[in-house]
C-alpha cells in the first residue's frame, strides 16, 4: 500500500492493547479499482482448506471445487495459460514480473535451507513453499480490478460511473432496499434500484454503510440517534485482519535492492527510459517480489504463517524512509484467533469508523506469529545473504523471548487484508449477516460482495479472492433475474 493519502483512506485503528497502546495504520484504496489500484499486485488465492471450511460453517456453494472456476474465469495467466488451477483469457492477467531482482534467488535458497522448499505453483496444488510472487500485472504496469474489469466497459449502455461521490447510506421502502443517496459537489443526490443493490465498499466501508442506513445493532444504531430498519447484531462484528511483523537490513548491495542513495536515483532514472522503451526494468518492480507459506509446527494441517520479501527497507509502511539500501521481509498471521470490530464514531458518513482489529487478543496469535519471527530471521541471516546482508534495523537479541515480544509489539501493523464484518452464515447464526447467496439477511433487495462477507480470513492476500467473490455473485445475481 502506498504510505501517501493520496487515494488513500489512511484509516487508523483505535488505541490497540496488544501493540502497546499503538494507534495501527489501515490505508484502503480511495479511487475506481479500490485497494487494487493502491496494493502491491501480488496474486495470491489463499489455501484449498479455507473454502472448504466456510462450507463447513454451513456456507453451500463456496467449497474449493466450486469457488475455484471463478478464480479461472477472471484470470489470464501468462505462465500457466488454462489448465486445472489457470485460467486464460479473462480480464485479469496474471503474470511473472518482467525484470525480478536475482536477490530473490537467495531468499528462495534460504528458505530451502530452512526446511521450505522452492514452491512450483502457490496457487496450485502445493501451496506450501517458497516462490517468486506472481502479480497483477499486464505489459509491464498494474492490472486493477478497475483496468480489469471497469475500464474495458466503459462504453457500454447499461454502465454509469459517478465519481468524486461518497455514498450516505441505503434507502428503504419498508425492509426493501429502494435507493442509495449519495454526496457530490457539494449536493445530496440519490439514485435508485429497480430490482436489487450490490452493496462493495470493502470490509470497513460496507458495515459503515448498513449501520448508517439503519441495519446493525439495534441499541447502537440508537446511541447515534439511527432509526433502526432491521436489528442486525452481526453488522461490524467478526474483523479480522493478517498481523504482519517486519525484520529489515541495510544492504551494500545497491543495483540489485532499492533505496535511497545518489546511485538508486540514477537507476531509477535510467529504468524510466526502459519501461518507456520497452515497458521492462527495475520500475516494474512489485519491491515485494518473492515469499513462502509455511507451518507453525509439523502437525498443523496447512500453513499458517507467510513470507513477503521486499527488495527495500520497510519502517512503519514505508512511512520512516531511511537513507541507503536494503531488504526486507514480512512475517504474516495467516489465521488470527482474535476478532474485532467496525463501529460507527458518529452519524455523520464522513466521519471514519472506530476500526478495531483487536490485535493480539488472543494470546495464541502471539506465540504463532513468534515462531514465524524467528524462522524468518535465520533465513535472512543464513550464510547466502552474506554478500547482501549489512546491518539489521532494529537489533533485538533472538534468543531473549520477551525482548522480541516487545518488538513485536512495538512495530507489528496489519498486512491489509481486513475481512469479515458482513459476516456470510446460517440462519441460526446470530453474528451472520448475509446468506449464502450474500443477501443481507431480513432485508431486500440487498447483497454484500467484497471481502467483508468472509466467515474467516483466508491464508494468503485478499485481492484475488475478493475479485473471485465477485464473479460468483455475478453468476448469483444473473440466475435470480
Amino acid at each position: 500500500m502506498l504510505p501517501v493519502p493520496i487515494n488513500n483512506w489512511a484509516f487508523k485503528t483505535v488505541p490497540q492493547p496488544g501493540l502497546n497502546g499503538r494507534r495501527g495504520y489501515q490505508p484502503r484504496g480511495k479511487t475506481l479499482g479500490g485497494s487494487s489500484s493502491t496494493n502491491a499486485m501480488l496474486y495470491v488465492r489463499g489455501n484449498r482448506w479455507d473454502y472448504d471450511h466456510w462450507a463447513e460453517l454451513g456456507n453451500a456453494g463456496w467449497t474449493y471445487d466450486e469457488v475455484l472456476p471463478y478464480f479461472k474465469k477472471s484470470e489470464n495467466n501468462e505462465t500457466f495459460g488454462a489448465d486445472d488451477y489457470h485460467g486464460a483469457g479473462g480480464p485479469l492477467n496474471v503474470a511473472e514480473l518482467h525484470s525480478a531482482s536475482p536477490v530473490n534467488k537467495i531468499f528462495i535458497e534460504a528458505a530451502r535451507q530452512n526446511n521450505i522448499p522452492a514452491a512450483p505453483d502457490y496457487n496450485g496444488e502445493q501451496q506450501f513453499g517458497a516462490r517468486q510472487y506472481q502479480v497483477t500485472h499486464i505489459n509491464g504496469e498494474r492490472c486493477s480490478a478497475a483496468k480489469a474489469f471497469i475500464t474495458p466497459n466503459m462504453s457500454r449502455p447499461n454502465l454509469t460511473v459517478i465519481t468524486h461521490a461518497h455514498t450516505e447510506k441505503v434507502l428503504f421502502e419498508g425492509k426493501k432496499a429502494v435507493a442509495v443517496a449519495y454526496s457530490q459537489g457539494g449536493s445530496s443526490k440519490k439514485v435508485s434500484a429497480r430490482r436489487e443493490i450490490i452493496l462493495s465498499a470493502g470490509a470497513f466501508g460496507s458495515p459503515q454503510i448498513l449501520q448508517l442506513s439503519g441495519v446493525g445493532s439495534a441499541v447502537e444504531l440508537s446511541e447515534h440517534g439511527i432509526d433502526v430498519i432491521h436489528d442486525l447484531p452481526g453488522v461490524g462484528e467478526n474483523l479480522q485482519d493478517h498481523i504482519d511483523f517486519v525484520h529489515s537490513y541495510r544492504s551494500p548491495d545497491v543495483h540489485n535492492t532499492f533505496g535511497v542513495s545518489v546511485r538508486g536515483t540514477v537507476a531509477m532514472t535510467k529504468a524510466m527510459f526502459e519501461w518507456r522503451k520497452k515497458r521492462t526494468g527495475k520500475i516494474t518492480s512489485t519491491f515485494a517480489e518473492s515469499g513462502a507459506f509455511f507451518k507453525s509446527a509439523p502437525d498443523v494441517e496447512v500453513p499458517d504463517l507467510q513470507l513477503v520479501f521486499v527488495l527495500g527497507i520497510v519502517d512503519n509502511h514505508n512511512r520512516k524512509l531511511h537513507l541507503g539500501h536494503g531488504f526486507s521481509s514480512h512475517c504474516t498471521l495467516l489465521r488470527p484467533k482474535s476478532r474485532g470490530t467496525v463501529k460507527l464514531a458518529s452519524s455523520n458518513p464522513k466521519d471514519a469508523p472506530l476500526i478495531d482489529p483487536k490485535f493480539f487478543d488472543v494470546e495464541e496469535d502471539m506465540e504463532i506469529l513468534e515462531k514465524g519471527v524467528a524462522v524468518q530471521r535465520n533465513i535472512l541471516e543464513s550464510e547466502v545473504f552474506t554478500p547482501y546482508r549489512g546491518k539489521i534495523l532494529y537489533p533485538v537479541d533472538a534468543n531473549d523471548r520477551e525482548a522480541v515480544r516487545e518488538d513485536i509489539r512495538n512495530r507489528a501493523d496489519t498486512q491489509y487484508h481486513p475481512v469479515g464484518t458482513c459476516k456470510m452464515g446460517t440462519d441460526d447464526d446470530a453474528m451472520a449477516v448475509v446468506d449464502e447467496q450474500l443477501r443481507v439477511r431480513g432485508i431486500e433487495c440487498l447483497r454484500v460482495v467484497d471481502a467483508s462477507i468472509m466467515p474467516t480470513l483466508i491464508g494468503g492476500n485478499t485481492n484475488a479472492p475478493a475479485i473471485m467473490i465477485g464473479e460468483k455473485a455475478a453468476d448469483m445475481i444473473i440466475a435470480a433475474q
